[in-house]
């Protein structure tokens, strides 16, 4: 992720920041990609610190995107639900860099549903997914406490809400995908048959999971070549930032990207990989020194490699 200059005081902010140290309102624009002073704030600025410009019935691009908020009877929910579309909006302005939908974007966008399990009635259950368009997650993961239980219950220590939307939505962008002429003999020939029974995938999945091995980049892609899309995507756009977020914080390694480097722009996939796993390293040795846990702990298989080079090519392709 980009960081950005205040216009009043040429300090710097993030991309969550409502407000400079100097007392500056800031919005956020998506289709140039930097914090302005004018201009109308999305509706939810006040509900839950959304500090995107608005575009549509007073909310802004992503709020729109959402047909179904929490529970809101509940009041914890107000907190999850802000925390949630915090990290739809970070995920979402990375694609933006890409192409996707924005206003030159002439593709259907995904419909979010952002439910809780907490309600004002009482618990109920949540299952997060993605179904022909519409996206459901769970925000009661947006609670550091609930989301440290289910790491630990799931064995999934780098389950996190961003890693929840990269996933859900990168099904989305697959639906999307396979409407170009030319994607699904590609997909086919390195993922696997999508058409193949998902229900029957996932209860053998369940019933023995398989090792990654060097050809997945998780246990669970190994299920169904959904997953494996879904998570190759996931862990794609986790490089990708990883990799721009330290360029422009200025963490970059001897010999390595330029200042002024953006990861948006590359070609080539394989670099983008073998900078972001170089600047890993770099960060897992400075977290073992405060007995933190490493930033990525992932091992990247030549076929892994293949198929990020794959999607990354794809993704970078302009928007049918």
């Amino acid at each position: 992720m980009q960081t950005f200059t205040c216009p009043t005081c040429n300090q710097r902010i993030w991309f969550h920041n409502t407000i400079c140290q100097c007392g500056q309102r800031v919005v956020f624009d998506p289709d140039a990609q930097h914090m302005h002073v004018h201009g109308a704030s999305c509706r939810n600025r006040s509900k839950i610190g959304c500090n995107w410009q608005a575009e549509t019935d007073g909310l802004c691009r992503s709020c729109a995107m959402t047909e179904m908020v929490p529970d809101l009877g509940a009041p914890e929910n107000v907190e999850l639900w802000g925390w949630t579309e915090q990290a739809k909006r970070w995920i979402l302005a990375n694609l933006a860099r890409w192409g996707w939908f924005t206003p030159d974007d002439p593709g259907a966008r995904p419909v979010f549903r952002l439910l809780s399990e907490k309600t004002a009635k009482g618990e109920t259950d949540v299952i997060m997914g993605h179904a022909n368009g519409l996206i459901t997650i769970n925000v009661s993961e947006a609670s550091e406490a609930t989301l440290a239980k289910r790491q630990e219950e799931l064995g999934e220590l780098y389950r996190t809400m961003i890693g929840h939307m990269r996933h859900e939505t990168a099904h989305f962008l697959h639906l999307r995908l396979m409407q170009r002429p030319d994607f699904p003999a590609a997909f086919r020939g390195l993922f696997g048959d999508e058409r193949a029974d998902y229900g029957d995938a996932l209860k053998r999945h369940y019933a023995d999971p398989q090792p990654a091995g060097s050809h997945y980049i998780t246990s669970y892609a190994t299920s169904h070549p959904h997953e494996d899309w879904a998570e190759t995507t996931a862990h794609l756009l986790h490089l990708v930032d990883m990799l721009d977020s330290a360029a422009q914080a200025g963490l970059t390694l001897p010999g390595s990207v330029p200042e002024g480097y953006d990861a948006y722009r590359e070609e080539d996939a394989e670099r983008v990989v073998r900078e972001a796993i170089d600047v890993s390293l770099a960060i897992n040795h400075v977290n073992r020194a405060l007995d933190l846990a490493d930033l990525y702990p992932f091992v990247i298989g030549p076929g892994v490699q293949d198929k990020l080079g794959f999607v990354h090519r794809w993704l970078r392709m302009p928007p049918l």
